[in-house]
């Protein structure tokens, strides 16, 4: 039944129930700033702020929703065959009957993690822009609520009118959230959300935008794609420089952080989810996500990004490096080469 055209006009563009059930609340205690020094606006992060404004776009004009994606059928070479290819193969806990609704499925769950990553960034960013304390990096915060605004329409649009289904929150993602949104050292906001989670989506928004088949899709992680690389240049603009004079205890601080955040993001992606959904073994996909060799690729691929940025700030301690080998989020040699 059609509604009626003002009762339709009113009417949410995404209704995701599932969402919005059970809110996390958490606790923090900030300091807001303000700043009277409105600087000379010719700063690195005021160039950002610039470029920022220059690439805004419309989620609702810019992207082409008119594609037909129907959650669950046939797969073909062009429209999403070659997904998740990693679990064909030797040890796979799908079944070859299973693999296009396994396939329609890791869409869905990777798309929903995009999904609460940004609303995520959305709160943290925010936050950012009361608690850091010059003006130039408060004025690009405040232009990147507005981009992560747009992300979460996008992708909160899509996956009501396209796929029609969402995945919970991550446990791991769900966790480092509440941790960085109760921290109230702005620097850690930076290093939680700037470096680990925009660090890991940008990779992860770059490799679905050429590995999923749904065109409407991969115009959305592009474009998204597209702002992430600005929000982490602000996150090391930010920060460089920033523990050359820190004192040994602050310095451990930082450490204990990355180093619980690397656990929780690399424990993300064994897809736990993916396999309780489909009434797969849980234990045998779970071995299956850990051991198999390209989706430890995949992994150690994610991560890249985010070791480039510790090691241009200075953290890239032993102990963090130790932590990515044992994880296998990066080739031992790699930590060894530099």
């Amino acid at each position: 039944m059609t509604a009626p055209p003002d009762e339709a006009a009113d009417s949410p563009f995404f209704v995701l129930d599932a969402v919005t059930a059970d809110l996390m609340k958490v606790e923090s205690l900030t300091q807001a700033c303000l700043n009277w020094d409105y600087g000379k606006r010719d700063s690195r992060v005021w160039r950002l702020y610039e470029k920022n404004k220059a690439g805004q776009w419309n989620a609702a004009t810019d992207i082409d929703w008119d594609h037909d994606v129907r959650f669950g059928a046939e797969l073909t070479e062009e429209n999403g065959a070659r997904l998740a290819g990693f679990v064909v193969g030797e040890g796979s806990p799908v079944p070859r009957e299973l693999l296009t609704q396994f396939r329609w499925e890791y869409q869905a769950w990777m798309c929903s993690q995009f999904l609460h990553g940004e609303q995520g960034a959305l709160v943290t960013t925010a936050r950012l822009v009361e608690t850091v304390p010059d003006m130039d990096a408060k004025t690009y915060a405040a232009s990147q609520v507005a981009d992560e605004a747009r992300h979460v329409e996008a992708f909160a649009r899509y996956m009501d009118e396209k796929l029609g289904t969402v995945y919970p929150v991550n446990p791991g993602l769900g966790t480092l959230l509440h941790d960085v949104l109760s921290e109230s050292r702005w620097d850690i906001v930076y290093l939680g959300m700037q470096v680990v989670m925009e660090g890991l989506a940008i990779t992860g928004l770059r490799l679905a935008s050429s590995g999923f088949g749904d065109p409407l899709i991969r115009q959305i992680t592009k474009m998204v794609a597209s702002d992430e690389a600005r929000h982490i240049a602000f996150g090391v603009t930010s920060l460089t420089g920033m523990y050359e004079q820190a004192t040994s205890a602050e310095m451990r601080e930082r450490e204990d952080f990355l180093l619980e955040s690397i656990r929780l993001m690399s424990r993300r992606f064994m897809l736990r989810e993916v396999w309780e959904r489909m009434e797969l073994d849980v234990a045998k996909g779970l071995h299956f996500a850990r051991t198999n060799p390209m989706m430890a690729t995949y992994r150690q691929l994610l991560f890249q990004q985010v070791i480039h940025v510790l090691r241009q700030l200075g953290l890239l301690s032993e102990r963090v490096k130790g932590l990515l080998v044992a994880e296998n989020l990066v080739r031992p040699e790699a930590m060894t080469s530099r």
